[in-house]
């Protein structure tokens, strides 16, 4: 529940908490955990429901269990970076994966997280934690490297001035240290994130830019850490975020390609 606690929740915030129940490890709840989880009276719980399966927020199956309705995807695929976005960078990260045959995934920054939009992952890939619409903390992925090194200042600082949590002895956890990455970062155009978030895999990510040339989104290969040059992978990754850049006219990728602008 993200509602102040100085004042009453509205109808708003119960409804957002009623969304907000529902979870990746649980998309199908009963109304008593939806009431448990939310934080909401039972009866409260029920008419709130009610009211969302109507709308198609919610879908209510047989047995009287409760998981999100399409109704809600597609309102989402509205966000600024849902569709359009994806829809221009498809086609990358499909050449990606074609020469990678690994997890190849484009991301956006929320906050101290990143939020990713698309993914694709073959039958033998390297095992990761990550799954279109879910989040990882910036600071220990290569896309959240990306994007934290050509945010602005302010939402440097939210993550800088916070604890850092650490997923394996690699993860960066300090904030002199993340601020030296961030450098790195943005003087090389890459990021190389190895064994931050499992051991077992390092990623290679790079920045995609919009029609202003702001920093928008962040693609990446997640590949084994063993036995891998990651500096052999920057080329191709590098050469993917310009493609999706392009197609999101971005002045700089232009002036690469040649094209007129």
């Amino acid at each position: 529940m993200r509602h102040s606690a100085r004042r009453p929740p509205s109808v708003v915030d119960r409804v957002l908490d009623l969304l907000g129940a529902f979870t990746a490890e649980r998309p199908r709840l009963t109304l008593s955990e939806l009431s448990r989880r939310a934080g909401l009276p039972l009866s409260t719980t029920h008419r709130l429901a009610g009211e969302l399966t109507r709308r198609g927020a919610l879908v209510r199956d047989e047995a009287g269990v409760y998981r999100v309705g399409l109704w809600l995807w597609e309102v989402a695929s509205l966000a600024p970076h849902g569709a359009e976005l994806r829809e221009s960078a498809m086609p990358f990260l499909e050449d990606l994966y074609e020469a990678t045959h690994q997890n190849v995934q484009l991301a956006v920054l929320d906050g101290p997280e990143v939020v990713y939009v698309e993914r694709i992952s073959g039958r033998g890939a390297v095992n990761v934690l990550t799954r279109v619409g879910g989040r990882l903390p910036a600071h220990a992925t290569g896309v959240g490297q990306v994007l934290l090194a050509h945010a602005p200042a302010e939402a440097q600082e939210e993550v800088l001035s916070a604890p850092l949590k650490a997923f394996t002895p690699k993860t960066i956890s300090s904030a002199s240290q993340l601020r030296r990455v961030l450098a790195d970062v943005r003087r090389d155009g890459y990021a190389i994130s190895d064994g931050q978030i499992e051991l077992i895999s390092l990623s290679v990510a790079a920045p995609v830019h919009d029609s202003t040339d702001e920093v928008v989104a962040a693609i990446s290969v997640v590949v084994p850490a063993e036995g891998t040059d990651p500096r052999t992978l920057v080329p191709a990754v590098r050469a993917a975020a310009r493609g999706i850049s392009r197609v999101l006219r971005a002045p700089r990728a232009l002036r690469t390609s040649g094209e007129p602008h």
